[in-house]
């Protein structure tokens, strides 16, 4: 089913890159060793999040947080390969973005099914400020939620721009 191909493609590239960097730094990096790289702003580390974005729920007393996320990410694909199915992936930046949040999806589900936690490493701060770190799968997901809002956006301004039916309301 051509509809598939691109979201399923994108999907397999930022999983298979997803994974290939999370190996490459948990074969480099000892765990929570920090690497800087451009001195000030950008650090390599090994981290592991139990929790969601940001750390969310990652703490450890919580014993609940796997299974919550690992049922979460599984609805989420459900959901995201409906979307594809019943045509969302039609207009290209939303075959993109659903494709995009579908390998983020499955990267990061690969990591709590494998080692209960998910391994992040790409650690930016600037003048005191300091982003969470985050991974490959992270990046897919982020910038397949900003497609799917511009595909959103394009589909909303071309529903506002067919003309409205004749009848009593619109004549």
């Amino acid at each position: 089913m051509r509809k598939f191909t691109l979201p399923l493609t994108l999907a397999a590239v930022v999983l298979a890159l997803d994974a290939l960097t999370k190996a490459l730094v948990q074969d480099a990096l000892p765990l929570y060793a920090r690497v800087e790289i451009v001195p000030g702003f950008f650090n390599l580390v090994h981290v592991l999040n139990k929790g969601a974005a940001f750390g969310i729920l990652s703490d450890e007393s919580i014993g609940w947080q796997r299974a919550f996320f690992i049922v979460t990410a599984l609805v989420a694909v459900g959901v995201i390969m409906h979307l594809i199915h019943t045509g969302h992936a039609r207009e290209r930046f939303g075959a993109w973005g659903l494709g995009l949040v579908l390998g983020g999806a499955l990267g990061n589900l690969a990591d709590r099914v494998r080692i209960g936690y998910v391994v992040d490493f790409l650690d930016f701060h600037a003048a005191g400020w300091h982003w969470p770190a985050f991974n490959v799968a992270d990046i897919g997901i982020t910038c397949g939620v900003g497609l799917l809002i511009v595909s959103f956006y394009r589909l909303e301004r071309r529903a506002g721009r067919r003309p409205k039916p004749a009848g009593p309301e619109g004549s």
